[in-house]
This record gives structure tokens, sequence and C-alpha cells, in this order.
């Protein structure tokens, strides 16, 4: 016996299925929208890299960039490094003491800095202060018309725009980390020898017995994703930034968001196949402190 339609009871159920159905229509648009920006990234990314292949960067536009991107980013760097050294010893002095094990706080302190630490700070400080500076001055750029410019001259905006910014950050993070690295170190000896009275000799022995070249390269390598991901995304959101002033702080937003989160994911990955490239050419087997 078919339902009146006339009915609550119908009704309802009919406005329930319209519900579900609109909300089915929300998700699939959501998804179609997410795979479309992923294969916009991509295409950008292979533009981005084919003009670096395909043709000679022009000097008076590299310098700039390199200057904007590595020699103004050294003083946030240095100084976050400094600071998070001397954290990582005030947090991690009273766990070791209940060990009797204070001695070896210099191995955790600078395995931790150059494995991870450093890295991340450093490409956390390179999205915050010039992945947002990039996405907000593309951004003004494609609202006042000016890449549209470039354009009707015969000028490539990725060539002559992002592929300076992409070659600074690529090619200046690894000195960034070494920057971050070094202060950090520094910051966690000083904290330790001075304030908490650890010997330094005990300091030092310790941390080249824990420590080895791969670690450090380690966290140099993954700088160079790094710096791809942040130039790459950066420029995205700005080359398509939105109308208005308004467009132009979600694009700089954005940037660092989603340059930050990928900066995790990154870390994430790289550093679980690092582990297991260097478990499997190092024989004795996982170093402990005990």
């Amino acid at each position: 016996m078919a339902t009146d339609p006339t009915t609550p009871v119908a009704r309802l159920r009919g406005g329930f299925s319209d519900w579900i159905a609109d909300r089915v229509a929300d998700l699939g648009a959501f998804m179609l929208d997410r795979v479309a920006a992923v294969g916009d990234v991509a295409i950008f990314t292979f533009r981005t890299l084919g003009w670096i292949v395909a043709r000679r960067q022009r000097r008076d536009v590299l310098v700039p960039a390199f200057y904007q991107i590595g020699v103004l980013s050294l003083p946030v760097v240095a100084l976050t490094g400094l600071f998070i050294g001397m954290v990582l010893a005030v947090q991690s002095y009273a766990q070791f003491r209940a060990l009797g094990l204070q001695t070896r706080l210099g191995s955790v302190i600078n395995l931790s800095l150059v494995r991870e630490l450093g890295p991340v700070l450093a490409a956390t400080m390179l999205a915050g202060r010039v992945g947002s500076a990039m996405a907000a001055e593309l951004g003004t750029m494609r609202v006042t018309e000016q890449i549209d410019a470039l354009e009707s001259m015969g000028a490539n905006p990725v060539y002559y725009l992002v592929v300076p910014r992409f070659l600074g950050c690529l090619v200046l993070i690894p000195t960034l980390t070494v920057m971050a690295d070094f202060m950090g170190v520094l910051g966690g000896y000083l904290y330790s020898h001075l304030v908490l009275g650890i010997d330094y000799h005990h300091y030092w022995t310790n941390s080249r017995e824990y420590v080895d070249a791969f670690d450090f390269l380690m966290g140099i390598f993954k700088s160079f994703f790094f710096g791809a991901a942040i130039a790459l995304v950066s420029c995205h959101h700005g080359f398509h930034s939105g109308h208005g002033a308004e467009g132009v702080g979600r694009a700089a937003t954005n940037a660092f968001v989603h340059s930050f989160v990928l900066i995790l994911i990154l870390d994430l990955f790289l550093g679980m196949w690092l582990n297991n490239v260097h478990d499997f050419f190092r024989p004795e087997g996982p170093r402990r402190l005990l």
C-alpha cells in the first residue's frame, strides 16, 4: 500500500532524504575541488621545474630573491635556534637527572636538533616570514593585473616570478638549517654548562658518541624538500589569489598553513624512510643511552 505523500511521516522522510542527498553532493563537490587543486599544484610544479631546466636564470633576478629569502632570514632563524636549544636543556634535565644521566644531556639535545628540530624550525620560520610574503606579493600583483601585463608583453610570469623564489628557497634553506642547528647546539651547551653545571668534557664526548654525520646530513636532506614545498605552495596561492585585499590576505594565510602542514607530513615520511636507511647501514644496531 502506497504512502500518502501529504502525511507528516512522508514529508519527514522526504526531507531527510533530501538532506542526505545534499550532504552527499557537498562531499562530492568538496572531493572534486581537492582533486582539482592537487592537479593544479602538480601542473604548476611541472611548469616551474620545466623553466628551470629550459632556460638559464638571470643573475640580476636571482640575487635580490636570494638576499630576501636567505640573508634577511638568518637573524630570526638564529634566535629561534638558540632559545630552542635552551628550552630542550630546561625540559630534559629533570628527567635525565632522575635517571642519573645528566652528563648525557648533550647527546639528546644535539640529536634532536640536527635530525628534527633544526630543519623543521628553519622551514617553519621560512614559511612564516618568506612564504607568506611571497604569497602576498604575488597576490597583489595578480589583483593589480601586473601578472597579466607580463603575459601581454610576451614574458612568462612563472619564469620571472616563481623560478627565482623557488631556487632561493631550495638553495638557501640548507644554510638556514645549519644556522638553526649551530645556534641550537650552542644554546643547549651554554645553558647546560653555565646554568645546570654539567661538565663540558662529558657533554661533548657523549654528543660525539651519539650524533654522527648521517644525523646531520639527514636534516640537511629533508630541508631541500621543505624549501621546495614552501616555495611551490606559497607561489601557487599567490598566483591564484582572490580579488581585493581579502583575497590577498587569504592567500598569505593559506600559504603558511598549507606549507606548515606539508612540512610536518614530509618530515614524518622522510624521517621514517631515513631511519630505515640508517638502521640498514648500521650493523651494530640502534644507539642506546644506557
